[in-house]
């Protein structure tokens, strides 16, 4: 089973790129998010062209929205939340149906946090910290995740090596201690699995995204791990490969986020 991420930044604008996601990576399921479109516009065509029969979405017009494309038949999970009472289409819960019996997948898409790291004095860093706290709470209550994946862009790069500068980025939103340390209450809550992680070492970088802002973002390669792919316990010793499609950041009109893909046997 291969699941692969990616912040698309816009599916409609961007759907022609999927064709080059499948055959660099050919997912069977593929989470977006920032799909910024309501449901009545996503590009559904584009998607069973693609081989992705099955789909579950929400969104809305102009920003957010996450979309779960699969190969495999979905059922949206019940429990859905309406984090922060924003109805802003952050989370998608899906039950995969496979032969061994349903595999829980998670897509998320967390707030960025605006520029300012101080919830009191910035109202998008406090909407993240109650995001991140909400979300924690939640999955501490449902217990140990099992059989389940959790993606997406979670905006937060924990590691020292997961940014380009841990000393100059400490003060920067995305990799402040307290969002780090959130982060680390969330993964414990349902002691998930850093997949990535499992390929590639804490002390080696690890990047996924790359500003528009720099020229030659290749030769400055000031990169954060803001997308991620968590696994339950139980399938970590199923990890066969990761990849992370750095090249897509070069694609003609492309998001400042690449794809993401793990690769699970069961």
């Amino acid at each position: 089973m291969r699941v692969a991420t990616w912040n698309i930044n816009s599916v409609r604008l961007r759907a022609p790129l999927l064709r080059q996601v499948v055959d660099e990576l050919d997912p069977d399921i593929l989470c977006l998010q920032e799909t910024k479109t309501p449901d009545e516009h996503f590009p559904h065509e584009a998607a069973e062209a693609l081989g992705f029969s099955h789909r579950i979405i929400t969104g809305m017009k102009g920003y957010n929205g996450v979309a779960v494309l699969s190969r495999h038949p979905l059922t949206r999970i019940p429990d859905w939340q309406d984090w922060c009472g924003k109805g802003d289409c952050r989370h998608l819960g899906v039950a995969v149906d496979l032969p061994g019996g349903p595999l829980e997948v998670h897509n998320f898409y967390v707030p960025a946090g605006g520029d300012v790291p101080d919830r009191e004095v910035n109202i998008k860093f406090a909407h993240k910290l109650d995001f991140v706290a909400e979300v924690t709470a939640w999955t501490a209550a449902r217990g140990p995740v099992r059989r389940s994946v959790l993606v997406g862009d979670l905006n937060i790069a924990p590691m020292e090596h997961d940014v380009w500068s841990h000393k100059q980025m400490l003060g920067v939103v995305s990799h402040t201690p307290v969002e780090v340390e959130a982060m680390a209450r969330w993964i414990a809550a349902g002691n998930w699995y850093d997949a990535l992680r499992h390929f590639v070492p804490a002390d080696q970088k690890l990047y996924t995204w790359w500003s528009y802002r720099a020229k030659d973002w290749r030769a400055t390669d000031r990169g954060r791990r803001l997308d991620h792919i968590w696994v339950s316990q139980d399938l970590a010793g199923g990890l066969r490969r990761h990849a992370v499609l750095k090249d897509a950041r070069d694609w003609p009109q492309t998001s400042d986020h690449v794809p993401v893909l793990m690769e699970i046997s069961f």
